[in-house]
């Protein structure tokens, strides 16, 4: 093997990854494994695909080595290969927020409501999050809850929402957190909550963002 066939045979390798994602529904895929293993039937809930479809994305993400899979019973439960897919989901967000303006003004529009709702950043509620002025509720549903959430954090997934709201305290202000800045379900508990006569506030922020600020205040 020459220079020349190596850089053609390495990139090639490199560029199989680039290739697989460039399927958003397998952005998609990846986003919901990055929160906790799922089932070929769960994720296909999730992006309004049929089986069929999700089950030949996962293929090629498995063929990319970027998922891997068990069987438990009856059903295939999926995974990332590795936590650093994580981290490159996080780099092509944070590129594309910094390079496309559309992306910032559609989450501003659809997610933050433009300035309708209350959005804590995360550093402003790593300072008060030991008061009790507030309750901390984690919208997503039970599984990615008990793989992860942020500390103190009480669970009560979107769809159980109206089962519980009784239960939480109208003195304090509610924060909704889900997957992350581009979740839908902390702004939809927000407004309900609001309607419902709560002072409740969306936080723009995930598990993986908390990760990622507890690991930089460690260095």
């Amino acid at each position: 093997m020459n220079a020349r066939s190596f850089k053609d045979t390495i990139y090639n390798e490199f560029a199989r990854i680039g290739k697989v994602l460039s399927s958003p529904k397998r952005l998609e895929l990846l986003d919901l494994l990055s929160q906790s293993p799922k089932s070929v039937e769960v994720l296909s809930k999730e992006t309004k695909m049929s089986m069929a479809n999700t089950s030949k994305h996962l293929q090629a993400l498995l063929e990319a080595r970027l998922v891997i899979y068990k069987k438990n019973k009856n059903f295939v439960i999926y995974q990332l290969a590795n936590p650093k897919v994580t981290d490159l989901l996080f780099s092509i967000k944070s590129i594309a927020e910094e390079q496309i303006a559309d992306v910032n003004l559609l989450r501003k529009d659809f997610i933050m409501r433009g300035d309708e709702l209350e959005t804590l950043e995360l550093e402003d509620w790593a300072e008060c999050k030991e008061e009790e002025s507030h309750v901390l509720i984690d919208v997503r549903p039970k599984a990615e809850y008990l793989n992860g959430h942020l500390d103190g954090a009480i669970s009560i997934p979107m769809e159980e929402l109206n089962d519980y709201i009784r239960d939480l305290p109208k003195n304090k202000k509610v924060i909704a957190y889900c997957r992350g800045p581009y979740c839908v379900y902390a702004t939809e508990a927000v407004e309900y909550l609001k309607a419902e006569g709560f002072e409740a506030a969306r936080l723009e922020a995930g598990i993986h963002e908390w990760n990622l600020y507890k690991e930089n205040l460690t260095h």
